[in-house]
């Protein structure tokens, strides 16, 4: 399969090096140079994968992932960011960035990110038949991991791609109790140390879509001093 990849970088040279690498591993690459145009582009083609630099004219990047992460259509994204911006990394994380990369860094790691980023888009989208992969129903949630679909009653819940891998995760094995490094590396893969808080975030989004009162769920339990676990409403929690 060749990958389009939609690379929006302000700084032209860097651009142009970045591109160059991307199309010898035989990627099809897009460029663009500010934020307006690099969503628009993003929106308008077929890509699957966008790097894109935190610092854009126009429009930064923080704001294009934002708008991206507001589609229909999910797309990879992997955010250039600067050493002194840990907290614009924070934000990346939790408005939707799957991996981050920061100035300077070396092509070989910066093609090591985007392989890694493709692997998991086939794993999603070619799961191991070794897996499970029948839909659960827990509740009045019904999961479909073939479809990447989660329905509640009749309706159909608008997920992000992680918070789906969040959920199947979750899911799939009731009851027991995971810590926030586990489902960090888990679910987002490595090179995220340190930002185990981006997992608070996307369960309290998970929550405020899959609970009916999501200060008291009945999902997605917290248990204090560990991390989290997920239970079947209509079985109570067993292990408590």
């Amino acid at each position: 399969m060749t990958y389009k990849i939609l690379v929006i970088e302000d700084n032209h040279d860097m651009a142009e090096l970045v591109a160059m690498h991307l199309r010898d591993m035989g990627a099809e690459v897009g460029l663009a140079y500010d934020g307006k145009s690099g969503l628009a582009k993003a929106l308008s083609g077929d890509f699957q994968l966008v790097i894109l630099d935190l610092m854009l004219p126009q429009l930064d990047g923080l704001e294009v992932c934002r708008l991206l992460r507001q589609q229909k259509a999910y797309v990879p994204i992997l955010m250039l960011t600067a050493k002194t911006t840990e907290v614009d990394r924070v934000l990346g994380l939790e408005i939707g960035a799957d991996d981050y990369l920061t100035k300077p860094f070396s092509i070989r790691e910066l093609l090591a990110r985007v392989k890694a980023i493709f692997r998991r888009i086939e794993a999603i989208t070619q799961p191991d038949p070794s897996v499970e992969s029948r839909p659960i129903v827990m509740g009045d949630l019904h999961i479909d991991r073939e479809r990447r679909t989660v329905m509640q009653a009749s309706n159909e819940l608008a997920l992000t791609a992680k918070e789906f891998d969040l959920l199947w995760y979750f899911a799939s094995q009731p009851g027991r109790v995971f810590s926030r490094l586990q489902l960090l590396d888990t679910v987002w893969g490595y090179g995220h140390d340190g930002y185990e808080h981006t997992v608070n975030s996307h369960i309290n989004r998970l929550r405020a879509k899959i609970e009916s009162d999501p200060a008291h769920p009945r999902y997605i339990l917290t248990v204090w001093g560990v991390g989290y676990k997920f239970v079947d409403p209509r079985q109570g929690d067993k292990t408590a």
